[in-house]
């Protein structure tokens, strides 16, 4: 009895918890299919008449098309240069001994503690204007890179508890350090590149200050976080609340496939975690 009864209550949790959290996003769906005054009025949960017309005039006539293909630019381009450059990174530091190796873990760390976008606009900004990157594609995924420095440290952790006897064994048969990363190192990390791949495309897709500053006097490279702002206000000066969730729904596609893609990584990085 004590056993049924501990299933029941973790079993009520969970569904209340589950109902808490999905409860916005029902909400949210339901109100893209209802008109801007039906909406406001708040009068029913379901829509009198369900206007599917509110995807096809958000996609086409608000211009969603190229804020959705250019926030995938951004992402897809973000989260390659991140996975690169943070797996590189995070294996020089495990593996290597360098000078100054220990205080830039340390001051690393510690940096990730203070909420650098805001602070580092104004110099970020300034870097691109004089690389001249500051009206293209490649400027604003540079500094998307990183994903906060979370994904190095996951990195640098896993890779870690990765046994330094496969790198000696290796390096006996002659092969180069390139070799030992990318052929045995990186296939031995692919749970956490996922994970890693997942946070740098929901950092780039969900980015808003950085795209907006970069972007500001080229409407046609915004994303989406910036387009749907824009469409709030877009159309008669009035707010089209309804368009704005209708945006919001068509956003959050993107991110639950990623989500349903990178479950598998997110599985064998908890079962690795028990195991050590």
């Amino acid at each position: 009895m004590t056993r049924i009864s501990g299933r029941i209550l973790t079993w009520t949790f969970l569904l209340i918890t589950a109902a808490l959290l999905l409860l916005p996003i029902a909400l949210a769906m339901l109100g893209s299919f209802k008109t801007n005054q039906e909406l406001n009025a708040g009068s029913a949960l379901l829509p009198k008449v369900w206007q599917l017309e509110n995807y096809l005039y958000t996609w086409k006539e608000a211009k969603f098309s190229v804020y959705v293909w250019n926030s995938v630019i951004y992402s897809v381009g973000a989260t390659i240069t991140t996975v690169t450059v943070c797996s590189l990174a995070a294996y020089a530091v495990a593996r290597r001994s360098f000078p100054g190796r220990k205080l830039l873990l340390g001051v690393y760390s510690a940096m990730m503690f203070i909420h650098m976008g805001v602070l580092t606009l104004k110099p970020a900004y300034q870097i691109m204007v004089t690389l001249g990157l500051h009206k293209s594609v490649l400027g604003l995924i540079i500094m998307m890179t990183g994903a906060g420095g979370t994904t190095f440290f996951i990195l640098y952790a896993f890779i870690r508890s990765i046994s330094k006897e496969l790198d000696e064994a290796a390096m006996i048969d002659g092969a180069s350090s390139f070799y030992i990363f990318s052929r045995i190192i990186l296939p031995l990390c692919a749970p956490a590149l996922g994970v890693v791949g997942l946070f740098a495309f929901r950092g780039a897709w969900n980015n808003y200050i950085l795209p907006l500053v970069f972007t500001m006097s080229q409407p046609e490279l915004q994303p989406i976080t910036v387009g749907l702002a824009n469409i709030r206000y877009g159309f008669g000066g009035a707010v089209q609340s309804h368009l704005m969730l209708t945006g919001a729904c068509i956003s959050m596609l993107p991110m639950l496939l990623m989500y349903i893609l990178a479950n598998k990584s997110f599985v064998q990085m908890n079962v690795g975690a028990i195991k050590g």
